[in-house]
């Protein structure tokens, strides 16, 4: 057999053939990975669902996308039993975060009270202080929310005169995990509560002040 002559053309060939190769095993592994990678994420929401509004027998409607008082999607999950409403999951998002958006998932009795959280997505929290936040604001520990009616309970932190103890050293992460309950609550309900636009303020000074400072680590999450 002869030897193929190194030409430009055998070249662009053999690139063109293993581009074709390469592109058609990327497909394959997509094709395969898709499937359980949308099943892995089905079950953490419902997973999520069955934590914020908990009951054995509970069926869950199909979801409802609206927009919230911030832009973003929001997702309401109707919970009922036996025919009967037993509550609401929202899935919300707050933009305000240290590190950008944070994705919460909330729970609200037929009369607004709240009943469970579960943090979808913190990842670009502070390392060891936002990233605190599945736990901070639970039943029985000090930031705790559980219970709490966003429509007659100041849902802001103390240093803004609110009720919820922030996360310490965490400021910024706090006030997004209350900007999300605002958004949950508000689309869950109808009606906006009064929460956020000083707080997004506070946040957003904050970290343009993080962003011209040295020690931004040491400084802008607790503002």
């Amino acid at each position: 057999m002869a030897k193929l002559e190194n030409s430009t053309k055998n070249m662009v060939l053999s690139l063109t053939a293993i581009t074709l190769v390469v592109g058609a095993l990327l497909g394959l592994v997509n094709a395969v990975t898709a499937e359980p990678i949308e099943q892995a994420k089905a079950n953490k929401q419902a997973a999520a669902i069955a934590a914020v509004v908990p009951g054995e027998g509970n069926e869950i409607s199909e979801p409802e996308t609206v927009t919230s008082a911030n832009g973003e999607e929001a997702v309401i999950f109707t919970v009922t039993k036996g025919g009967q409403p037993v509550g609401k999951a929202v899935r919300a998002v707050s933009k305000n975060g240290f590190g950008g958006k944070i994705t919460v998932m909330f729970g609200f009795d037929p009369n607004g009270n709240i009943l469970g959280y579960s943090v979808l997505d913190c990842s670009n929290e502070t390392p060891g202080l936002g990233a605190k936040m599945p736990d901070w604001f639970q039943k029985g520990q000090k930031g705790d929310i559980i219970g709490k009616n966003p429509s007659t309970n100041n849902m802001t932190v103390s240093k803004d005169g609110g009720e919820v103890d922030a996360i310490t050293a965490a400021t910024i992460s706090s006030r997004a995990f209350l900007d999300a309950l605002a958004q949950a609550y508000g689309v869950c309900s109808g009606t906006e509560v009064a929460t956020t636009s000083a707080s997004q303020q506070q946040n957003a000074t904050a970290v343009a002040s993080c962003e011209n400072s040295q020690s931004c680590a040491d400084c802008a999450e607790s503002m």
